[in-house]
């Protein structure tokens, strides 16, 4: 019998995938009768060859391009982002870019909407509750709104939350809206052709992360399971042949596709667990990107939780196409084939690090999802010991 539930559909409108990114902006940007539109990425697209093509699409409705996103999004790089619309009287952001860009293009909606001009005055919105996602809040046509362009494969553009760090305190805190998520998403392959090649397969670990904790997890339904099995199936293979042959556009489309059915999941009620919670932790305190602590924490989360799900995670394995049905085994053996590093100490995290990533890991709420209770921090410096 499957369990009671909701399935909630979100405030996003379209999914593009696999055509012309800028040529499909342009389209997007007549359908939603936009004028003034701001693109925000990093220095490094902000230097490829990438954005020139969406300029020109644009015409005169491109309004600027601002370049300071930084790793992890810091406050002051959000807040100076926020003004840089201001000044461009910006009706649209479209974020280019990785996890940090896009997430950073969020919390940058959130100050415009907040009119929040100081770093310190996100203090009194993180951590708030995040609501109902699938409800058009009464202030919807107050939010200006984006449209996301991934470049790497952290998904980060199908969530209605965005983190901002404050490098201060080392922490990385979430805010979150219903009109946070991107109005629509363009997946184009030919966008990843820049991505240095580590970061596109740590990314695409990370996507993994996302089905693998959702597969694993012990309030899983039907629809959970089939677009979770689905993205480690294109995720698996995909990231093989891109590693094997990184001209193949049909592997980085299947990969981004991959790291969009990875999200779904979450759609049904099923969240991300423990892995995800250190992932925070390390990544704030340590400056890890979160793709690298997708690599060098999957597998040994997987086997601290195999005695509470380990039917759960069989699917994993199965999903893999692995001859075992360990999943913390089949986990490991993509990710060295893939060259990638598998321990903590290969990131050049201490022992000495141990107790803070472990009392900030506790604090996640995502750490409450985890399968199997985790009680203390001693629990998590026992993984951290298991994965270093």
């Amino acid at each position: 019998m499957i369990a009671p539930g909701i399935h909630r559909f979100l405030m996003m409108e379209r999914v593009v995938h696999g055509r012309p990114a800028a040529a499909t902006l342009a389209e997007e940007v007549d359908r939603l009768d936009r004028r003034r539109v701001l693109v925000v990425t990093n220095r490094s697209v902000a230097k490829s060859t990438l954005l020139a093509g969406f300029a020109a699409s644009l015409g005169g409705r491109y309004a600027g391009c601002f370049s300071g996103v930084t790793a992890h999004g810091p406050r002051r790089c959000v807040i100076d982002g926020a003004e840089a619309a201001r000044t461009a009287g910006a009706d649209l952001l479209v974020a280019i870019g990785g996890g940090s860009v896009i997430d950073a293009a969020k919390v940058m909606q959130f100050c415009l909407r907040h009119d929040i001009r100081d770093p310190a005055g996100l203090s009194d919105h993180s951590g708030r509750g995040r609501g109902d996602p699938s409800t058009r809040p009464a202030d919807a046509d107050r939010w200006i709104r984006i449209v996301a362009i991934p470049t790497t494969l952290s998904a980060a553009e199908f969530t209605w939350f965005g983190g901002a760090s404050d490098p201060e305190r080392g922490v990385k805190e979430a805010f979150a809206h219903p009109m946070m998520i991107p109005q629509v998403v363009i997946m184009d392959p030919a966008m990843t052709a820049e991505t240095p090649m580590h970061l596109l397969l740590t990314t695409g670990m990370k996507a993994v992360d996302h089905a693998a904790e959702r597969l694993a997890a012990l309030n899983a339904n039907p629809y959970n399971d089939a677009v979770s099995s689905l993205a480690l199936h294109l995720l698996s293979a995909g990231l093989r042949t891109a590693h094997r042959d990184p001209a193949d556009m049909g592997a980085r489309g299947d990969l981004q596709y991959g790291a969009f059915m990875s999200m779904c999941g979450s759609w049904s009620g099923v969240a991300v667990g423990l892995c995800h919670a250190i992932g925070h932790a390390l990544g704030a305190h340590c400056a890890v990107p979160h793709g690298e602590t997708s690599c060098t924490l999957l597998p040994s989360v997987m086997r601290w939780n195999a005695g509470a799900n380990g039917a759960r995670q069989a699917l994993i394995a199965q999903a893999l196409d692995a001859r075992e049905g360990d999943a913390g085994k089949a986990l490991g053996d993509l990710i060295n084939e893939l060259g990638l590093p598998t321990r903590l100490r290969d990131v050049g995290i201490s022992t000495d690090a141990f107790p803070a990533i472990a009392r900030k890991a506790l604090g996640d709420l995502l750490t409450r999802n985890n399968p199997r209770p985790v009680r203390s921090t001693g629990d998590i410096e026992e993984i951290l010991e298991m994965a270093w």
